[in-house]
């Protein structure tokens, strides 16, 4: 339980810090942080503080869906906004373009590592993720069907907002799966507790 509960408190923190390198690389966003982004602009309030509201009324989404929130769900929703406003407020601006691409490739391996550390913990799935295995659960959607549809009209909808999609928005595609994968081998507690059931996956 102790291991359980400090890889929660390291992960989701970490989570948004690792965000925060990512905005500040300039080069794209993943989607639920360009839909951050957008509404910031419009809204004229840290993309911190729009995460976190996000995260809330993501969470209301569970209802219909019959998902039932952890600790964690709970945490992600008060820590990762915070966290990243406070990235966005400590940060330098970057100007060179290779401290921009390390910023992103950095960004995405924090979170990747983040994301195992917090959901190896077992104390309940993000809000957003809740989102996708409840479309999975309630109506049989593929994951990756849920997974795409959430996150491309998520895309879509911040874009339209004037966030940030670029190049840096496929590379978070491409490499925060295999990021995680790597994290949650290592940290994965009920993996390490029960050696033969199989890795969790991202939802």
């Amino acid at each position: 339980m102790i291991r359980r509960v400090i890889q929660l408190m390291l992960g989701l923190p970490l989570y948004g810090f690792g965000i925060s390198l990512t905005v500040e690389a300039g080069l794209g966003l993943d989607p639920w942080t360009v839909l951050a982004e957008g509404i910031s602009l419009h809204m004229g309030i840290g993309m911190g503080w729009v995460t976190n509201l996000l995260g809330l009324l993501v969470l209301l989404l569970w209802i219909p869906l019959r998902e039932r929130p952890g600790v964690g769900t709970i945490l992600n929703i008060l820590i990762v906004g915070t966290a990243l406003q406070l990235g966005l407020d400590v940060l330098p601006p970057i100007e060179d373009l290779w401290l921009r691409v390390a910023a992103l490739l950095g960004g995405i391996a924090i979170v990747g590592l983040a994301s195992g550390l917090y959901i190896g913990a077992q104390f309940g799935p993000g809000p957003r993720d809740g989102v996708m295995t409840g479309l999975h659960r309630r109506f049989g959607w593929p994951v990756w069907r849920a997974r795409a549809t959430v996150e491309l009209t998520v895309l879509a909808l911040g874009w339209l907002l004037g966030g940030t999609v670029g190049l840096g928005t496929l590379a978070f595609a491409l490499l925060i799966g295999p990021s995680v994968d790597v994290a949650l081998r290592l940290l994965d507690t009920k993996r390490k507790a029960s050696p033969t059931e199989p890795v969790a996956t991202v939802a």
